[in-house]
């Protein structure tokens, strides 16, 4: 005789309503908690939606903020200077997240910060259940309802606090995004934190039952396409191992709620082999430009790119175009969006007294001459202030500055956004550091690209497991040709053949003649990476002396203090 048996308390597991959450944030002077330091803290301690409790201090970091994380967060030197250091606001924070479970928005990168803090005071590491938000937002909302899981975007959706750029603020805004997903739980049957946390992780109920499209699909790298009952592509990814990552979307390793929207419409998987990586990413790239996936959501239009282009006339402006014409002009690009593109040319103008009127002025033009003039900003030459070889020096200053040397745009604002931070006008900082990082990154992307699609040919070679070598041909910057040379075989016959099969390639105008902007920087990054050998080099490697790449170093750290690595999405400026 079989007799029921009661489950237990524990066995059902604890009700949200009944757990205590400490939802906290912290602003930091940099993104590697080994390296920085914190420089504030916030939390709110909530439980079954009532606020309990509120937590906020700036920390003294022991070290001078960097100026574009005080235009970041509003944080200065001056504020913490009286503040207490992390030695006495650890312990007091911890008290305060005793017994409850600890949330944040992208926690992995918080929690970094709270361990080291722990691990460099002598506390034990925090053994707190942890609730990531933006896990949670990716496994219940669909791409309609939030193109993307930064606070920001959940904020404007889900809570009356906007994110500030202070830790407080962000961590109050994150309460009510966290709240408003709970309540989306549940009507999947989420009750307990036991279910939250194997809803997260669980496969769908159409995941499990398309399991059977991944049998048959070979190792090894390649291409795999998802399409729908029609045929057409729905996805298109590439792998090391396309056995592997094929089977990994039918698991629960698979989060995303647009792709497991995807895999529910998907009938079949095609796949296509490749010799080396470097071709499965190029041929990924390849293919998602021309079929343009629906699911897939970065790469699909590299012909919506802009460029920013120092026309070729007598008095020439900086014009934001979509094409790249062989026409004498100097472009800088490309550019994600036409916003970017006019950040930079601001920054230019910034630095360079250019004319910015869009009407075509010849040397015997004679019109009255705007604002500009008058404040200094521009020459006049539509008034004929200034002839062509006067104004000539202003377009030689603005080709170098594009092409060469970035120098003098990069100092001339950094100091300006330090006068606006002293005069505490951070909006107006903020909108000079982003158009300096535009210019920045993107010359010291050009240059990079620049150096490598002006060789006609370059082959190279980097070891594989087993004594193998993956050898590329590369002309103006696409891969035109990939092979995997065994062991024990002579490089000269095998080289010779890949170079004599290889694709012709016909170079256009522009600094990317030959592929997008992304083909060739996969190429690039493949180039840098460990072990690889130069075969043969036609045409010179280098890159201008003072190139933009050291500046835009120090962008990006002052940026990802900001944006924690991860997947796509990346932290939003908060």
């Amino acid at each position: 005789m079989e007799y029921a048996v009661q489950g237990t308390l524990d066995e059902l597991g604890t009700p949200l309503e009944q757990i205590t959450f400490v939802v906290f944030d912290l602003e930091t002077t940099g993104v590697s908690a080994g390296e920085h330091a914190i420089t504030e803290i916030g939390a709110v301690k909530v439980r079954g939606g009532e606020v309990l409790g509120e937590f906020g201090t700036l920390v003294d970091p022991g070290s001078p903020i960097p100026p574009f994380i005080s235009v970041l967060t509003g944080i200065t030197d001056a504020m913490v200077v009286a503040a207490p250091k992390i030695e006495s606001v650890l312990p007091s924070f911890l008290e305060f997240a005793e017994g409850a479970t600890l949330v944040a928005h992208n926690a992995g990168f918080d929690m970094s910060f709270i361990k080291a803090a722990c691990a460099a005071l002598g506390y034990p590491p925090p053994a707190h259940p942890v609730v990531d938000t933006v896990v949670l937002a990716r496994r219940l909302l669909t791409r309609d309802e939030a193109p993307n899981c930064k606070l920001s975007t959940l904020a404007r959706i889900f809570s009356r606090t906007e994110p500030c750029h202070r830790a407080l603020a962000d961590a109050q805004a994150t309460v009510d995004v966290l709240h408003a997903l709970l309540e989306r739980a549940g009507s999947f049957g989420v009750h307990t934190l036991e279910e939250l946390k194997g809803f997260v992780r669980a496969p769908t109920a159409e995941q499990r039952r398309k399991r059977h499209l991944a049998d048959g699909v070979p190792s090894g790298p390649g291409v795999y396409v998802f399409e729908d009952d029609r045929g057409d592509p729905l996805y298109v990814g590439k792998s090391t191992n396309l056995r592997n990552r094929v089977r990994s979307y039918f698991t629960a390793a698979e989060t995303r709620p647009r792709i497991r929207e995807m895999v529910g419409l998907a009938e079949r998987i095609r796949t296509i082999t490749c010799a080396t990586p470097l071709e499965a990413e190029v041929r990924e790239l390849r293919l998602i430009g021309s079929a343009k996936p629906r699911y897939n959501r970065r790469s699909r239009f590299p012909e919506k790119m802009v460029w920013l282009k120092l026309t070729d006339e007598p008095f020439p402006r900086l014009s934001v175009v979509r094409e790249v014409r062989d026409d004498g002009a100097a472009y800088l690009g490309p550019f994600g969006g036409v916003r970017a593109a006019e950040d930079a040319r601001a920054a230019l103008h910034e630095t360079i007294p250019l004319r910015q009127c869009t009407e075509r002025i010849t040397p015997r033009a004679g019109r009255p001459a705007c604002a500009l003039a008058g404040i200094g900003r521009c020459g006049a030459p539509c008034e004929g202030r200034q002839s062509v070889e006067e104004y000539g020096l202003h377009v030689t200053a603005a080709r170098r500055a594009m092409e060469l040397d970035s120098a003098e745009v990069f100092s001339a604002i950094e100091a300006r956004m330090e006068r606006l931070s002293l005069d505490q006008r951070y909006e107006e900082a903020a909108a000079d550091r982003d158009r300096l990082a535009s210019y920045v990154r993107t010359c010291a992307r050009m240059q990079r690209l620049r150096a490598l699609t002006s060789l006609p040919q370059m082959v190279a070679a980097a070891p594989v497991t087993g004594g193998a070598w993956e050898i590329h041909v590369v002309r103006h910057g696409r891969l035109a040709s990939a092979g995997v040379m065994p062991r024990g075989a002579h490089p000269t016959p095998f080289v010779d053949a890949l170079v004599a099969t290889a694709e012709t390639v016909v170079p256009g105008p522009g600094p990317v003649p030959a592929a997008s902007a992304e083909e060739t920087e996969c190429v690039l990054r493949w180039l840098e990476g460990p072990g690889v050998r130069l075969v043969q080099v036609e045409g010179d490697w280098s890159l201008p002396i003072g190139g933009a790449g050291r500046l835009k170093a120090r962008i990006d750290r002052a940026y990802q203090a900001r944006e924690p690595h991860r997947p796509r999405d990346g932290r939003p400026l908060r």
